[in-house]
């Protein structure tokens, strides 16, 4: 059972890999890159220098539940380099980088090709404001700044827990609307 697991799972991968083979998945890519970047812009708040609330992550939500993880992964790496390239806002640091590949990684395998269910991305968004948002993201602001990782962790667990319900609610409602209105679209035949 757990090889045939196991098998599953890098399957998921290289079936979400292989997305990047039509253009049209290509060209839908280019086309959230750009909302994200409008939303990076207009609909950010920041609350103090180590906190912001933003909804430039939902089209990578979109591109990794589309796409899946492989997808996810690398979408979101690249549009953390090409914000920072497009509008600097202090100085670039490649584990920001790797936490918006591995946010877009959790996404992608927690929601790829499944159901969308109000548990299950609750559980995504769990995972990735707790391992990624709390965790690693603190991490790199201690290592960035110096400031003391456990002076920052209270205000990134009190912002991370308030934003889990209007998250989780904002992701369902706009992942349902994209699997009624353009999932079918991008599905294989």
């Amino acid at each position: 059972m757990a090889e045939n697991n196991r098998f599953m799972e890098s399957s998921l991968w290289l079936r979400s890999l292989g997305e990047f083979r039509r253009l049209n998945v290509v060209a839908f890519c280019g086309m959230m890159c750009a909302l994200a970047m409008v939303l990076n812009m207009v609909a950010s708040i920041s609350v103090g220098p180590y906190i912001r609330i933003g909804f430039s992550g939902l089209p990578n939500q979109v591109v990794a539940y589309l796409f899946g993880p492989a997808v996810g992964g690398i979408f979101g790496a690249a549009l953390d380099v090409i914000k920072y390239l497009i509008k600097p806002d202090g100085a670039f640091f490649p584990g920001f980088t790797i936490s918006a590949a591995l946010g877009g990684m959790i996404y992608g395998t927690l929601l790829y090709k499944k159901k969308v269910t109000l548990p299950r991305v609750f559980a995504a968004q769990l995972l990735v404001k707790v391992a990624v948002n709390i965790l690693l993201n603190t991490l790199w602001l201690n290592m960035l700044y110096g400031k003391g990782f456990m002076a920052l962790l209270p205000a990134r667990v009190v912002s991370n827990a308030v934003m889990l319900p209007i998250d989780t609610a904002i992701m369902y409602v706009m992942l349902q609307a994209v699997d009624r209105t353009i999932r079918k679209y991008f599905e294989q035949k």
